[in-house]
Formats: structure tokens, sequence, C-alpha cells
């Protein structure tokens, strides 16, 4: 998401934060760049206009040339406004499922995602919020579309409304009503029929269902790669349905990521999720801030934290924090760590997140570093016994040769793991003296909201910039097995343990 954008805005940021003075000339040329950057990321021309001239007035003048650090102070300057863009005027707050049971109508154009957004969100509003959720597909076109639903509420645990053959879309969103009402659901979710922006039917078959059912949230699902299309039929759909929210779908494509920019800006209507990939819980909500920082490569810690707390177990973490503090860590705590890494979306996931992630991410690719990787350690402490898991220092050169052997991979590879082991033990149990394991655990389980203390302002460049290059140097190794140095992992977030 926003790949292309992220890397040409760096570029301009960097000639700007590495001259020091600067003069207003220096500030139009950097802008004039970021503009060019914006239009071929496919941000409409209106937005980039706005955007650069509101940046403009307030980055020229004394008070950024005259800072101590003025491109820095562009740079936040910039963020800003981009964060401004995202948000627009008023913040929509938290979706409205109040006076259960509320209806949330799930509206867009043939294949947009709409069916899997709409279980997406009901796994999500289960999980996450604890409400009782009923599907109900009002799709009678498209074949099997009804069975489609059926599918993924039985994958996710959600309710659907059993279907009868025949019923038109409203007597579907009436019985839909009816069934909520009376099974004591909190939300129920009506998924419209897909059209065609010339299809003036369906359209109408939508606003009727709009009439019996008067939604709390009429969410409109929008394919991200269609560009600035999608702005187009986000307005349409608003002027003859009504819109309250959008959610934009396969935002981990290569599309250049100029609708989200451009949807809330000319639409007025705000960007409530993000749909990541296939999987039942790609999804996300979108939050202005994190996405402001992602596109300038200050990374998204936030995000990152909360994957961790997802994924990790609390009590299966305290034990492993004893077992460091006291300088355990063998080949099965490495075992854990690297399928921890992998539940968090493996290296490109984790690396998306971080500050600088974009150079990171080309070095990486440049070495041949990805997941690949970790599965293959994984694989080599699979094809080690019970004991050598337990005790490293029984691998002799002939041991060595047949787990190599049993993991299809040379002893190269196992002696890089070994290393790699040695090194993260030693990290371990200085981490686990100095008190920065306790530290770590303390911000991602305890009652300060899961953020570890003195977490950096993600809305300032200079203090995430700073934060970055605090981690590094406080961090003796790398990822595991990747030789040490390099792309290095905050502490607390390698993983304590896996879920039982």
């Amino acid at each position: 998401m926003f790949e292309n954008l992220s890397e040409r805005l760096s570029g301009v940021f960097d000639k700007l934060t590495k001259q020091g003075a600067l003069t207003d000339d220096d500030v139009k040329t950097a802008l004039r760049e970021v503009r060019v950057a914006l239009l071929e990321a496919d941000v409409s021309l209106p937005v980039a206009r706005d955007f650069i001239k509101a940046v403009q007035e307030k980055a020229t003048g004394q008070a950024v040339t005259k800072s101590i650090t003025p491109g820095q102070q562009v740079v936040k300057i910039v963020h800003d406004e981009l964060r401004h863009v995202l948000t627009g005027d008023t913040d929509p707050g938290a979706l409205k499922i109040d006076n259960p049971p509320a209806p949330i109508l799930m509206v867009g154009l043939q294949g947009s995602g709409k069916t899997t957004t709409t279980a997406k969100l009901a796994k999500r509003l289960k999980e996450k919020e604890g409400k009782r959720v009923l599907m109900a597909s009002l799709d009678t076109n498209r074949p099997a579309a009804m069975e489609q639903l059926a599918i993924l509420g039985g994958q996710i645990g959600v309710d659907t409304l059993p279907i009868v053959k025949g019923e038109d879309p409203v007597a579907i969103a009436k019985r839909a009503k009816t069934q909520a009402s009376l099974g004591g659901y909190d939300v129920y979710m009506l998924d419209t029929a897909g059209r065609l922006h010339i299809d003036q039917e369906l359209i109408a078959q939508a606003a009727a269902v709009r009439d019996v059912a008067n939604p709390r949230e009429t969410l409109l699902v929008v394919d991200g790669l269609t560009g600035q299309d999608a702005v187009n039929v986000a307005q349409e759909f608003d002027d003859k349905i009504g819109v309250t929210g959008v959610v934009l779908t396969r935002m981990d494509g290569d599309g250049r990521g100029g609708a989200a920019l451009s949807m809330r800006a000319i639409t007025g209507k705000p960007i409530r999720f993000v749909g990541l990939g296939e999987k039942m819980d790609a999804i996300e909500t979108f939050e202005p801030d994190r996405i402001a920082g992602r596109i300038l490569g200050m990374g998204d810690i936030v995000a990152l934290v909360e994957k961790a707390q997802e994924t990790i177990e609390a009590e299966q973490a305290e034990k492993m924090m004893k077992r460091f503090q006291k300088g355990r860590f063998n080949m099965n705590d490495l075992k854990m760590q690297l399928e921890q890494m992998m539940k968090m979306g493996g290296m490109e996931g984790m690396m998306g997140m971080m500050p600088g992630a974009a150079k990171m991410g080309k070095q990486m690719a440049a070495a041949g570093m990805d997941d690949s990787i970790l599965k293959r350690q994984i694989a080599l402490i699979n094809s080690m016994t019970k004991k050598e898991r337990a005790n490293p220092d029984l691998l002799a050169a002939s041991r060595k040769k047949r787990i190599a052997k049993g993991a299809g991979l040379e002893v190269s590879e196992l002696n890089k793991l070994v290393k790699q082991h040695r090194q993260m033990a030693d990290m371990m149990k200085k981490m686990g003296k100095g008190g920065m394991l306790k530290q770590a655990m303390k911000g991602m389980f305890g009652k300060g909201g899961g953020m570890p203390e003195g977490m950096p302002d993600m809305n300032d460049p200079k203090a995430m910039a700073e934060a970055a290059k605090a981690l590094q140097g406080k961090m003796p190794g790398g990822l595991p097995g990747l030789g040490g140095g390099g792309a290095q992992l905050p502490p607390g977030l390698s993983g304590f343990g896996k879920k039982k």
C-alpha cells in the first residue's frame, strides 16, 4: 500500500533533511516534486493542488527557514497535512451499532469484494467487540452468492439468515430484521447485489432495501485498485443511496493508493476499513495518523505492538520471560520466536511497520531475505531430536550433517542458525539482567493501554527517527538467522511465546 508514493517522498525528504539551511526556493522545489509524486500515485489533480497550496503556506517563511531543523519541519508539515486530508474536517467516530439490532447495509460494484468484506467485518465485530452478528445475503442475481455468504459464516462462526428461494431482496431484508430482533442479535448485516455503473434497476433495489432497513451505517465497498474511478463510484452511490463510510479492498496489492487520498477530500466520506488480503482477519481500521506515518516511511510501531498482543499469550510470555532471565534459551524457544514472526505477517509484514522500512526492505530483498529463511530455519529445528533442541551444545559435526540432510539443506545454513542462537541467548541474558524484558512485558500486557512507556509521538518525524536510531543502538543481534545487524526488532517484539 502506497509503496511507490512512499519511495518518492522519502527521496525528496532525504534531500531536504541533508541540506541544513533551507531557502524558500528549496522548499518550493521540493514541493513541486511532492506534487508530481502525488499525481503519479493517482491522487486527483484538485486534491494534489490543494494539498501543495496548504503545505506551501505553512512551509515558507521564517518559522521554517530559520528553525534549527528546517528539513524536519517541512516533513512534519507535510505529515500533518497528509493526516488532515485522510481524516477530513470531522471525526466519524466508531461504527454506529447502538440500539440493537443495528442494521449495516453493504453496497458496491460487482467484484469489489463485498461478500468477503461483509464476513470479515462480521468476524471483527464478533471477536473484537463481542457483538452477536447475523448476516443476510440479498444478492438474488449472482449464482451461489447466498451460499457463499453461508459458507463464510460457517468458517467464522457467525449466523447467516436461512436461504428461501424466490424471495426478492426487500422481503429478505424484512425477514432479516425480524429474525435479528427475535434472535437477540446486536447487529445484522445486509449484503446487497453488486451492480455495474449503468444498472439503474439494482440501484433502485438497493434504495428500496435502505428504506425498509433504515441502516445505521451504509458502507460502500470499493476496489482500491480502480484508482480515481473509485472516487466517482463513491460519489454516484452517495447521490443515489447515501453512504456513511467506505471500505477499500485489495490495499495490499500494487495499486498506487491515490484513491484513498482523494476519497475523503472529494466525497467527504470517511474511509472506515481497508482490506489487506484474502484471509478472514485481513481487515484493518483506517487510521489516518498511522497511514500518514507509513506513507512518509515513519513506520507503524503501534500496529506492530497490536499484532504482537493479538498473537502472544500473556501467561505463556510470562513463563518464557522467567526462563530468559535465568539465561535459558534453547532451540525450542528460537522455534517459537520464528513461528511468532510468521504469525505476525512474516518478515515483510513486520518490516512494513518499522521506521525507515522502505529502505530496509530493499536491502533485505537484495540480500534474498524473505519468509523462506524463517521456514528453512524452522525445518532445521524440526530435524533435531528433543535432546538436541533442549541442549544445542550437543550439536557436533556428525549430528549437524544428519540434521541438515533431514531438512534438505546445507550444513552452512545450520551453522548460521547455531551462531544466531548463541547471539540471541547472550542477548536474552543481558536483557533479563538489565530489566528490559520486564519493561517490554509491562508495556505489552500492563495497564498502560498496551503501549510501552516513553513511546515516541507518531506524528513527530524527528521523534520517530530518533526512536528508530535508539532502538537500533540497543539491539545487539539482528533477526534470527540473518547474521546480526541490519534489520532489528524493537525490544519485546521478537515474540515471547505462542498461543496454546
